[in-house]
This record gives C-alpha cells, structure tokens and sequence, in this order.
C-alpha cells in the first residue's frame, strides 16, 4: 500500500528527445525511486540504512519501476518512443507490456530482470563511524552513479572515509582508511545499497590513484604533456616566500606525491621504462586484477559490466579472461587527448587494448570518441566505420580482431528532483539570503574550481581584471566569489597554483577594493547544498578551464535559475541566469544557450564580462530558455538508461566458443572466431592423408612456406623499387616441396600473388609442381620436365590492357599530394600503396581514389581493390575476376580432368585476406559434401563475416562425396580457414610429416595399413579397386610368413571375430608383443611421426612388399 501511494505521488512527464528522430519522446520519472527514509538537505547524504531495511529495499525496487524508459516504433524508419497522451505516459510508467519493434533487428528494453555491475573507483556512499564503533552509510548524491533504478545493480568499488583517497597512513588515521579488523562491519553496513567494496593495500592504492592516475594519466588525458612534472618549476615555486609557507601546511599531502609526479623515464624493462613510473605502472595493474576479482564474484550469467573512470582502463582485459560471455562497457569522464600526446605514454597500446576489450566504450563528447578513434587508427592499425545496431540504425564501432567495439557519445546530466529539494530547503533558503545581502546592490559572478593549473583560474582573473580595466564604470559594482577547492593530490601544482591565484586576488584588490572574495576550502565543505546556495545567489557563472571533462557546474547553475523566465523570477529585477563557458569545456557543446569563450584569449573574456553584464532582456531570457530545457530534458538517468540500452544492445554471441583469446600479460586480446575455429589436429590431416588417393595441395607463397616480406614496409617499398632482394625459400623447403610432388597421388600447386618471373625462378626445378601468378591470373599446370621456362595459362583473358595507362597516371597524381605513398606495377595490375602515409589522410585518399578510378573505369572489364587496411593498406585495379577463389575452382576442374580421379582430400593454407577466397571456395566444397552425407547439417551455416560465396556446383563432379578438406590460415586471427598454425616453422613441420608418410606408402604397408585400404569380403578375401587379391598376392598365405618369436601366429579360421565386435581376417594375424623400449619425449610434430613410422617399421618388418 506503501508503494501504491508512492507511485501515485509521482509526477511522470513526457519530454522530447532532441537527438533521436523528429517526434520521438523518452518518458522519464521525476523521482530517483522510493526510500526508506525522509530526505532531509541538511546532509545531503541523509538516507541511512541498515541491515535490517529488507522491506524498504522491495519498496524501493518496485517504485523504481517507475523510470523506466520504454522504447518502441512502428515498422517503418521513423521511431515513436514513448507517448504525449496521459494514458499512455501511464502505461510507460507502470511497466506496459508494449514492446518495441524493429526492422531486422531484435527488440532491446531494460527491465528489473537486467543486472548491472556498475565499477567505479570509489563507491557512491559515505561512511560514518559512531564512537561506539557502529557505522552507517549515505548515499553520496553527488556522485554521478548514485541514482536508484528498477535494474538489479551491484556496484563495485573501494570505499571513502574521511576524505581518503589512496593517501597512506598509520592504522586508524584518516590518510589510513577502514581498519582491517572493522572491514567485515563496513561490508555488511554496505549490502542494502547492493554496494561490494575492494579492499586494497592503502600504499598500493596512493601510487595507483595519486601517483599514476593523478600523475601521469591525469595531465595525458587532459591533452598537457609533462605539466605537473616541471622540475625547474617547481624549484622556482619552492623558492618563493608565499609558497614556502603554504607548503609548511600540506606536509602530509604533497611530499608522499611529489616524487610520484616527477619525470624520470629511464630505459628500462618495463615498458620501456626503469624509474619511477615502472612501480607506479605495477600498482595501476595490480589495482585493476584485484578489481577483477571481485567482479567475478558478483557477476551473475547475463548481467551487464558497466566500468567507469580512467582508474581502471585496464579492468576489460582481465574480465575478458575469466567471463568473456559478459557485456562489458566502460565510460570515460575525462576527455580523451589527441593521439600526438596519448602517444607519449610508454603504455599507450596496453591501455587501449585494455579499453578495446569492452564491447562499448563511452565519452560525454564525440569530440573526445575521435581522438579515440584516431589513437586506434595510428597506434593499433584499426579501422572504423557504422555498424547496425539494435534499433534498426547504425552506430559507430571499431572492428577489433574480428570484434566490433561500440563507441557511444552521450553526455551526462542531473537529477533536477535531488536538486529541487535541496534548493527549496531552508537551509539552502537561508545561506542564499546572506550571500544576496552581504553583496546587495552588486552583481555577483561566481567561480567553484579545484585548484589546479588545468581550471584556468589566473586566466579567469586575468580577463576580470582587463574588463574592470576597460568598463571603469562597473568598478563596486560587480563582484566575483572564486571558490577554491583544495586538491592535495596534486601536489607542487596545487600549492603553485594557490599561490598564484591568492597573489593575483590581491593585486586585482589593491586596485578596485572588494572585487575579488577568494576563498579556500577543502571538498567536503563545498558539497552540493553549499555549492547551490552560491549558485543561486550569483547572477553569472564563470566555467574556464583550459581542458576539462564532466563538469555539472554549469547544469546546476542554470536549474537554480530555471524560473528567471517567469513573471515571478523577473520580479526582483536581476540580470542573472547567464553562463560563461569555456571552449574547452565538455559542457559548452551542450550548454547552447550560454556564452562561449577562449580562455587563452584575455581580451575575449573581458568582452564576454561586458556581454553578460549589459545584455538586453531578451536575449538574455532566450539563453536561459535554452540553457534551462536542456537541463531539465537530459537528466542522469536518460544518460544511464540510453549508455546501458546501448551496451545491452551489442551484437555479442553468449557461446564462449565464439571468442578466443591470444597474446599474453597486457597484449591480451579477445578474438572473434568460429565457433570451431582451432589449431590444426595434424593428426588428423596425417590420417587423412595417408587413406587418400586422390590429393589437393593448395599453397599460398609469402607469409606461408616463406617469411613475409611485407611485414615491413621499409623492406617492402626497398623491394618495389628494386632496391632489395626478396626473401628464397631454404633448399630444406624446396626439397619438402619436390618430395611431396612425387607423389603420383598428389596435385601441389603453389598459389602467389608475385609475378610469373619470380615464382618460374625460384620453382623451376622442381617438377609435377603447380604454380600460379599474380594471385591466380597465369597458371603453370605441373608437369615432369625441369626446365627454366614454363608455360603459362591466363584464367582470366585479357587482352585489353589499356586501361594501365589511364589508372597509372590517375594514381601518380594522387601520389604527388600523398607523402608516403608510391605505385607498385607488376605484369598484370596496378596498385597504390599507402602504407606509408599518415594513416588517416591515406585512408582518406585511398577513398578519393577509390571513387576516381571507378568513376573513370566503369567501361573497362577491371577490378578495383581496396585492401590490407590493418597493413597500411592500397588500392589495387586488375583484370576483373582474378582471385584466388577462382583459381581453385580451375584447378579442381582442370586436375580431375587430366588426372581423371575425384579429389578425396584437400588442404589449403594461407595467412592474409587475399588468401581468404581461395581457403572460402574449399571449405564451401567440403561443407556441401557434408550436407550431402548428412543433411540433418544444413540448418549449421558458416561464418558470414569470413566466408565469401563461390559457385562450387562446377566441382562437384571433381570431388567425392566423403572429401575431407583442411583450411589453415597462419596465425590465430578472423579468417574464412577452420583452423590455424601459429607460424610458417610449424607449416614447414607439417609438410615435412606428410612427406615421411609418402615415404612410407612408397615402400611398404603394414597390415593395419592394408586393411585401411583395402575392402575384406565375406571370405576374408581382400579387394582391392574392385579385385580379389587374396589368390593373386598370397596364394599360400601361412608358407609365406615366417611362425614363431616375432612372427605372426596365424589363426585357422579365415574370419575371427575379437572384442569390441570387429573381425579380424587371416592377413591380420595375431602379434606377440614384446616389452618395448623407453622412447625418448618428441620434441616437434616431425619427431613425433617420424618415432611412429619407426615405431610401426620395427613391428611389420617380417610384413612388407
């Protein structure tokens, strides 16, 4: 009854939705939800529970149903999301059973079934402790991710007490935090607010958060290199009179962190570096495992992860390790810094493999989403693009190893209901006053910064003293409160910083008296009731910081003066409601309606003093028309709710075969597969091959049987230009090669995208092998002569080669304003590379060309190419349908033509895209034959993404229904292959196995091997292709083998049946077994079938022919 009443005393309003489609509406609660207690604005953090509020919490959960943002469409393009009528609103707000629906995608909604593990580094509560030594907890409303839900949340994260941050500290002291033996009282006092803290070691957590994150990551981030580890600086500040003595103050705080701050990267094994950051790398890691330890152990099968702050960048790839099914998303609230200083870290590519191994990763501005994009693009090699996504539209992603990353761009808002109460409370009320009547009959501008150098506070003063300096006439008549929060962490930084504001509030004051208050105060005296009181009270805010992320300062300014539109605001005659923001501020992409100004720019913040001061009243009432619908609009929980729709909306297969891991430590990466997608079962291939008598090899060149010589693009560009020889394969490898085409059952053919003069030079010895060019546009069928000059087919005719000349002289233009880029001619096509070029304007160029080329081709029967991307990239034009897919489908035909056998065994190995169509075609064959054998398969398809489509009905009539067919790609990565080898030794390795079995089948069979094949009849007669053999090879069977030790016993009967029910025929015997000897460990698949070919020789030797 409690909840009922509750839920009809909310008051549900439906608000648009600027930023989806024309008409769309999100239909949001004002109320965070139901609480157990009263709140109450004289501590803001007044809702206190205890263990025992059960009831309170099913209260809480129910109304909170009440947030629900339900979206749904029509089937057409054009979403309607929510409703405008009453009833409508209703039903969104009691939980409707409305669905949405999309086009060609699957419905996604939040409700109280769905888990969050919301992470951050600090949980969003406050903890007290009694004298008695009883704690209790508050939530912390400031904190952006205190808000209550109708979702299941867990929340992880170490706990505040005290003020501590990660500063050390005797047992029991503030800089200590909880005391290990109160732990377990702090754990239970935490469990109604689904809160699991992370205990970590107070040292290893201060070098983590106030020596790595504060230190490093901090200035990187906020796009500073090196700022706050300015060595002379901070002598020079350490010198001056002022500094000394404010510095005598803050012992406690700065000097553990100023040694963390300092430069001394040093050639080292840690990242390239030995100093003092390698133990603070250490402590940033050992923070994030131990984070993800604790995860695991709340993680429940289909909830989501949403991580939060730079703080634990890291924490998606130990997660990745231990529950790859989950949904994991992280949200950054700094900005993100452009990929010329995030390169300056030595971690820079672990840090983004970490973040990349979520599968959304979330900025407030989209502005910071690009230079995020941009780091992967030039530090990883990733390209990105537009992806569908669940509503039917498409978003931005990153493809990943053959993962797509979601990439959201959301800002975060407020909650105006928590807000509204605090304003109106008399208290707040009351401080309000004081402030109006201490300044009455001024304009009063107000500043709340921490500080720090990144606010921007001498630039602040700077441009107030320029304006008083101009407009003489506002001199006693304007005044500016800056409020500075004393940020400790920051070490020498926030003591040089103080120093410098106090002296330049003075000086400002000498001259105009009164027009600057400066005031310090620690955070926990500026919570969000004192910092409204201040807001409302002042008729300008001012927000200038030279980089900044979140910022909620100016929302809540402009929801303290929401009614400064109303007859009621206007009637005590203030200008107030405006805004000053700085341009590189988050807030002031969102903030339209305030003004906008360069900080650096000294002259430009004293115009917009003078703006704010003297705008006329309906311009000023326009602004803070569009400033206050913003606010109201875009609150936290949209934010929350949209991030998570987004995140629960991932296209993520939840079979944990679908992911596949590689690398090691912080090189960890999740890769994309096929469920089936593993190494390749050598015995398997050595089985298959043995039985078979009709065998395909398909071999790609370079990066396969020989090292790439394109992994280097120095080498590679050396190479086009002739400047350099390529890589031979070892006369080992050749030798392999010629073996395995000796082999009357075997067709080889080594498939190359080099030209015809390469391959004749280094294969031309070898003979019954194949060779193809070009990437399958001349081919040399095999043949048993031995000679320098081969003959060579085109698949493809082309007789027109015009078109060279016109795509030549397209790509030198582009070229010459490419720097980095060169053309590569061979015999039959044409590429531009770009490899080499800055990867972004190469990439755009590449397109530009792309386009070019197609527009001034069309009339040409050519292709046109746009690849190896992740390698650099280049745009390619030949012949048009020159690829190795093809090419295998006119081997396939043509070999079982002259050879006139169907194929029973097919292997294929590969490593780069180019290989891809060649390793599709003979993995659709062996999938179509599957299917006939057994058609209860057809329902299983193959992986889409990989796998290009290929006529393969020509062929059938080439190979056999039961063909076993192996695709390998080189290297563990997405692929069209089924399985993988790790390099080109372990390719070598397998081919020198199948020729040992070669060798084998040339010189004798054992009768495990005969039986294999061979057909026994009813008689124990053995056929053979059709014959009897049994009277024509062993007209006496028991006189033509020795009897006794080590022989073979001969059973009477021609047919025995044995155990297991098998049947054993008179040429199978019976052995004697003898102890065998100790076998040394085989140390490589060569040894190890090489110890079974000896093995099996030592035991057949009396059975051979």
């Amino acid at each position: 009854a409690t909840a009922a009443a509750t839920a009809t005393e909310l008051i549900v309003r439906s608000l648009p939705l600027r930023v989806l489609s024309a008409g769309d509406e999100y239909v949001v609660s004002d109320l965070l939800g139901h609480r157990s207690s009263e709140f109450s604005a004289s501590n803001i953090q007044k809702v206190i529970a205890t263990p025992t509020s059960a009831g309170s919490r099913t209260q809480r959960k129910s109304s909170s149903a009440l947030m629900m943002l339900d979206r749904s469409s029509h089937h057409g393009s054009k979403a309607s999301i929510g409703a405008s009528s009453h009833g409508n609103n209703t039903n969104a707000a009691s939980g409707s059973n409305k669905r949405p629906t999309f086009i060609g995608s699957t419905p996604v909604n939040l409700d109280s079934s769905d888990g969050v593990v919301v992470t951050s580094a600090f949980l969003p509560v406050h903890l007290h402790r009694s004298d008695e030594g009883n704690w209790t907890a508050e939530w912390d409303y400031e904190a952006l991710l205190s808000m209550s839900t109708h979702l299941r949340v867990t929340r992880v994260g170490t706990v505040k007490w005290r003020g501590w941050h990660g500063n050390t500290g005797e047992e029991g002291s503030p800089e200590g935090g909880v005391p290990i033996h109160e732990r377990e009282k702090v754990e239970k006092c935490l469990e109604p607010f689904s809160c699991v803290p992370v205990w970590c070691s107070t040292k290893l957590f201060g070098e983590m958060y106030n020596g790595f994150c504060k230190g490093v990551l901090w200035p990187i981030l906020h796009n500073v290199s090196s700022l706050y580890a300015d060595g002379s600086t901070r002598n020079s500040a350490n010198n001056t009179d002022a500094t000394m003595d404010t510095a005598s103050s803050q012992t406690s705080f700065s000097s553990q962190y100023t040694e963390c701050c300092m430069d001394d990267i040093a050639a080292g094994p840690v990242h390239g570096d030995g100093g003092k950051e390698a133990q603070l790398w250490s402590a940033y890691t050992a923070v994030n495992r131990q984070f993800a330890d604790v995860i695991v152990q709340c993680f429940h099968e289909g909830d989501l992860v949403w991580i939060h702050g730079f703080h634990l960048m890291l924490l998606p790839s130990y997660l990745t390790r231990r529950i790859p099914m989950a949904k994991v998303g992280m949200f950054l609230h700094t900005p993100f810094p452009s990929s010329e200083i995030f390169r300056t870290l030595w971690c820079r590519e672990d840090l983004l493999r970490g973040m990349l191994n979520a599968d959304q990763v979330g900025f407030h501005l989209y502005e910071y989403a690009r230079h995020f994009l941009t780091c992967c693009r030039r530090l990883l090699g990733l390209s990105y693009g537009m992806v569908p996504d669940s509503y039917g539209g498409y978003n931005m992603a990153i493809d990943s190893n053959g993962r797509t990353v979601s990439i959201t761009s959301i800002h975060a808002g407020i909650e105006p209901v928590i807000l509204g109460h605090i304003l109106n409370h008399s208290q707040t009320f009351e401080r309000y006053h004081q402030i109006q009547e201490q300044f009455r009959g001024k304009s009063i501008m107000c500043a709340i910064d921490r500080l720090e150098t990144l606010k921007g506070i001498p630039l602040k003063l700077l441009g107030f003293e320029r304006f008083l300096q101009r407009r003489p006439e506002w001199v006693g008549k304007v005044v500016l409160i800056q409020i500075g929060i004393s940020a400790f962490e920051r070490g020498d930084d926030y003591v040089k910083t103080k120093a410098v504001v106090i002296e330049m509030a003075d000086s400002i004051n000498r001259r105009w008296p009164g027009s600057v208050q400066f005031q310090e105060c620690v955070e926990s005296e500026m919570r969000l009731q004192q910092r409204l009181a201040i807001l409302r009270a002042a008729d300008i805010a001012l927000i200038t910081p030279v980089r900044d992320g979140l910022n909620q300062i100016p929302l809540e300014f402009s929801f303290c003066h929401r009614d400064a539109t109303t007859p009621q605001g206007m009637s005590d005659g203030r200008k107030r409601g405006i805004c000053i923001i700085s341009d590189f501020a988050s807030s002031s992409r969102i903030m339209r309606g305030s003004i906008h100004v360069n900080p650096w720019k000294i002259a430009e913040m004293a115009n917009a003093f003078d703006m704010a001061l003297n705008m006329t009243i309906e311009e000023r009432l326009r602004r803070v028309n569009i400033s206050s619908e913003y606010v109201v609009r875009v609150t936290a929980q949209r934010w929350a709710h949209a991030v998570l729709l987004d995140l629960k909306g991932v296209q993520k297969n939840e079979d944990v075969a679908q992911y596949s891991g590689a690398g090691l430590g912080l090189n960890y990466r999740l890769l994309g597969m096929d469920k089936g997608f593993v190494s390749l079962d050598t015995n398997r291939v050595a089985k298959s091959y043995k039985n078979a008598r009709a065998r395909l090899i398909l071999l790609d060149y370079g990066g396969t049987i020989l090292h790439n010589d394109n992994i280097d693009n120095i080498q590679r560009f050396q190479m086009v230009k002739q400047l350099r020889k390529p890589s031979l394969p070892t006369e080992h490898l050749l030798q392999n090669l010629k073996d395995l085409c000796e082999n009357p059952r075997n067709s080889v053919f080594v498939v190359s995208g080099k030209e015809r003069h390469s391959l004749t030079k280094v294969f031309h010895n070898i003979p019954n092998l194949g060779l193809a060019a070009e990437h399958g546009m001349f081919v040399s069928w095999p043949t048993s002569k031995v000679d320098s000059k081969r003959k060579w087919e085109t698949v493809v005719p082309n007789k027109d080669t015009s078109w060279r000349t016109v795509a030549v002289a397209i790509m030198e233009v582009y070229t010459s304003r490419t720097h980095g880029s060169y053309i590569e001619e061979t015999e039959m096509k044409v590429l531009w590379q770009y490899r080499d070029a800055d990867p972004e304007f190469g990439y755009i160029q590449s397109k530009e060309l792309e386009d070019h080329l197609s527009n001034v081709l069309r009339n040409y029967e050519v292709d046109i190419l746009h690849g190896g991307v992740e390698e650099g990239g280049y745009v390619e034009v030949r012949p048009k349908g020159v690829n190795k897919g093809l090419l295998s489908i006119h081997v396939i035909n043509r070999m079982g033509k002259l050879k006139k056998k169907k194929f029973d065994f097919a292997l294929v190995l590969g490593d780069d895209h180019c290989d891809e169509p060649m390793l599709s075609v003979v993995r659709q064959i062996g999938r179509r034959m599957e299917i006939m054998n057994s058609p209860h398969q057809a329902g299983v398809s193959l992986p889409q993404l990989q796998v290009t489509s290929f006529d393969i009905e020509e062929v059938a009539e080439y190979v056999t229904p039961n063909i076993e067919t192996f695709t390998c790609t080189v290297g563990k990565k997405p692929t069209a292959a089924a399985s993988y080898l790790n390099d080109v030794a372990e390719v070598h390795e397998l081919l020198e196995a199948l020729n040992k079995i070669s060798t084998r089948d040339h010189r004798f069979y054992s009768s495990i091997d005969l039986r294999s094949l061979t057909g026994i009849d009813s008689s124990g007669s053995t056929m053979y292709g059709g014959y009897n053999t049994s009277a024509m090879m062993f007209p006496d069977v028991k006189s033509s083998f020795p009897q006794g030790k080590g022989g073979i016993v001969m059973n009477q009967q021609s047919v025995q049946t044995i155990s297991a029910g098998m049947t054993r025929s008179m040429s199978m015997g019976a052995f004697k077994t003898e102890p065998q000897k100790k076998q040394p460990v085989s140390g490589s698949l060569t040894q190890f079938l090489g110890a079974i070919a000896d093995e099996e020789e030592e035991e057949d030797d009396s059975f051979f022919f």
